[in-house]
C-alpha cells in the first residue's frame, strides 16, 4: 500500500472519529442540560412544558453566511431600585393607634402634688389576627292593633348567597381569599380555624360554601373575559395542571390553566383539560383579532392561521432561555448573544422608568434597537452550520430563526412589549396554589379556581384588597340584576369607591 493510500485512509479514520466525537457530544450536552434543570438556580429553571418546548427539534434552517466569535462590551447595567423599597417596614398614615398610658407609682399615689410638664411616646407595630362572631339579624313580628284576625306581618329575609347556609359574606370572602389568594388548601383552613379560634368547619362543609359563591362571581369573571376578548393587544400563556379524572382510574389527568392578558389592564383565566388551539377559541373568541403574544408552542401559530387581521408577537425571554442552556456548550457565542439581549431590555427598562408612550418607545426602537436586532440575526443564520441540529446551542438557534418574523416584529409596534413576561407574572402566583395542592379535585374544581383566579389577579393588577372586594361583592350581588352584574367587576368597582361624593345642593 503506498503512502498516498494510507493518507487517504488516515484522512478519513480521522473525519470518522470526529463525527462520532461529535455525536457523542450532544447525549453528554442533553445530560447537562437536564441536570441544570434539576439543580440549577430557580431563576432559570422551566417547567415541563417549556422544556420540552426548548428540547424539541425544528426544522433546520439555510445557512447564509458565517460570522466569527468576539467580545463584546458588557451590557449596561440595571438602573438602581428606588429607595422605597430598601425600607424596611413602610405603614398607612392613617393606621390605627392603641394608647396605654403608664403612670409613675409616686404620682398615682398622689396625684394632687404632681404637674403633667410632657411626655414622651414611643410605638411598636402590633397585630391582631381575626375573629369570629356572629351576624345576627333581627326581624320583628307586628300584628296590627284591634285586628288579631289579620296574619301578622314580618320583614322579608335578605338575599344569602348560600341559601339556608350560616356562612357570612365576611367568613365566605375570607374562605375564597385564603384558598384563591394566600394558596392555603382547605384541610389547612379548617386547622387554623379549630386550633387558633376554636370553630370547626369540615372542608367538605367549604367546598359546598365555594362552588355556590363562585356560581354568582362567575358572572362577574365574564366582564375581564368580554373586555380581554375586544383588546387590541393581549399576551397568552398556558401553564399545566394536573386533576383527578374519574375514567382514568384514580390517576391523575393533564389539563392547563390558559391566561390572557391585557397589560395593566385586564387579565383573565380559563381552565381546559387540553391543550389544543381550540382553548384559545374559548379563551379570546374565534373572531379575535389584533396582537398576539405568545411562545414559540404550535398551537398559537395554529388558532393564527388563515387570520388576516391577527398578528403574533414573539418573545424574547423564551429566545434568551435557549442561550442561557447552551452556556457551557458554547460559553463566547452564548456570551456574546445573551450580551446582545442585555442590550435590548437595558433599553427597555430606561423606557419604562420614563414612561414613555407607544410613539416615544418605537422611535427609540427604530434608532437603538434595530441595529443589535439586525446584527443578532445575522449571526444566527451565520453561526447555524458550525453546531449539531439537537445541541443546545443548536436548537436555540434555529428556535430563533423559526420564530425570528414573530420576534422582530416588535420594533414597529410601540404598545408591545419585548416578551410576555408579564402574562407569565400572573401565572405565577397559580403555580404557589399548584404546589400546595398538587392538583385540582375534577374539572368543576379547575374551573372555579379559574373564576377566583380571574378577580383576585385582577384586584391585585389594580393594587386593591382582594377581601375588601369580595366581602362587598357577595353582600350586593345576591340582588343585583344581569345588568348591572358589570359594576362589581375589580376595575369598575374600584373607580367607584374612588369617585367622589357629590353632596345634595
Amino acid at each position: 500500500m503506498n503512502s498516498e493510500s494510507l493518507q487517504a485512509e488516515n484522512a478519513a479514520l480521522r473525519q470518522q472519529v470526529e463525527q462520532l466525537r461529535r455525536e457523542n457530544e450532544l447525549p453528554r450536552q442533553k445530560i447537562d442540560a437536564l441536570i441544570r434543570q434539576c439543580f440549577g438556580k430557580k431563576s432559570e429553571q422551566l417547567d415541563a412544558a417549556q422544556m420540552e418546548l426548548l428540547m424539541s427539534g425544528l426544522a433546520p434552517s439555510v445557512v447564509v453566511e458565517t460570522v466569527e466569535e468576539k467580545e463584546e462590551p458588557p451590557a449596561r447595567p440595571a438602573p438602581p431600585r428606588s429607595g422605597v423599597r430598601s425600607r424596611r417596614i413602610v405603614t398607612p398614615e392613617n393606621l390605627k393607634v392603641v394608647s396605654q398610658v403608664i403612670e409613675p407609682e409616686l404620682v398615682a399615689v398622689q396625684p394632687d402634688q404632681w404637674k403633667r410638664i410632657g411626655e414622651e411616646i414611643t410605638r411598636r407595630l402590633d397585630f391582631q389576627p381575626g375573629e369570629f362572631f356572629w351576624q345576627e339579624t333581627v326581624r320583628p313580628k307586628y300584628t296590627r292593633v284591634g285586628r288579631r284576625e289579620l296574619p301578622p306581618v314580618i320583614a322579608p329575609a335578605p338575599e344569602q348567597v348560600v341559601d339556608h347556609g350560616l356562612a357570612a359574606p365576611g367568613l365566605l370572602a375570607t374562605i375564597l381569599v385564603g384558598k384563591y389568594c394566600d394558596h392555603l388548601p382547605y384541610y389547612r383552613q379548617e386547622q387554623i380555624f379549630q386550633q387558633r379560634h376554636g370553630v370547626f368547619i369540615s372542608r367538605q362543609q367549604m367546598v359546598q360554601w365555594t362552588a355556590q359563591s363562585v356560581r354568582l362571581l362567575s358572572a362577574i369573571s365574564d366582564f375581564p373575559k368580554k373586555q380581554v376578548r375586544q383588546s387590541r393587544y393581549v399576551q397568552v400563556d398556558e401553564t399545566p395542571v394536573r386533576y383527578q379524572d374519574p375514567e382514568l382510574s384514580g390517576r391523575c389527568g393533564q389539563g392547563y390553566l390558559w391566561t390572557g392578558l391585557v397589560p395593566g389592564k385586564y387579565v383573565v383565566y380559563e381552565w381546559h383539560a387540553s391543550r389544543a388551539a381550540l382553548c384559545l377559541e374559548s379563551l379570546l373568541g374565534k373572531d379575535f383579532a389584533g396582537k398576539l403574544q405568545c411562545d414559540g408552542y404550535a398551537g398559537y401559530t395554529a388558532f393564527a392561521k388563515e387570520k388576516n387581521d391577527l398578528k403574533l408577537f414573539g418573545c424574547w425571554a423564551h429566545l434568551r432561555r435557549g442561550f442561557f442552556e447552551a452556556k457551557e456548550q458554547a460559553p463566547k457565542t452564548a456570551g456574546w448573544m445573551l450580551n446582545q439581549i442585555g442590550h435590548l431590555y437595558g433599553w427597555e427598562r430606561e423606557l419604562r422608568a420614563s414612561r414613555a408612550g407607544p410613539a416615544m418607545r418605537q422611535a427609540h426602537r427604530s434608532s437603538h434597537a434595530r441595529m443589535v436586532v439586525e446584527r443578532f440575526h445575522r449571526a444566527l443564520t451565520g453561526l447555524q452550520s458550525r453546531y449539531l441540529p439537537k445541541s443546545p446551542m443548536g436548537e436555540a438557534i434555529r428556535y430563533a430563526l423559526n420564530q425570528w418574523p414573530m420576534l422582530e416584529r416588535f420594533m414597529e409596534h410601540g404598545e408591545v412589549e419585548i416578551d410576555n413576561n408579564l402574562v407569565e407574572n400572573a401565572i405565577r402566583p397559580t403555580a404557589i396554589g399548584k404546589k400546595n395542592r398538587l392538583f385540582f379535585g375534577s374539572e368543576e374544581a379547575g374551573q372555579r379556581s379559574a373564576v377566583m383566579y380571574t378577580l383576585i389577579e385582577n384586584c391585585r393588577m389594580h393594587g386593591m384588597d382582594p377581601y375588601a372586594h369580595l366581602k362587598d361583592v357577595l353582600e350586593r350581588l345576591p340582588t343585583m340584576t344581569n345588568q348591572h352584574v358589570g359594576e362589581l367587576a375589580p376595575l369598575t368597582w374600584k373607580k367607584e369607591r374612588q369617585a367622589p361624593v357629590k353632596l345634595a345642593a
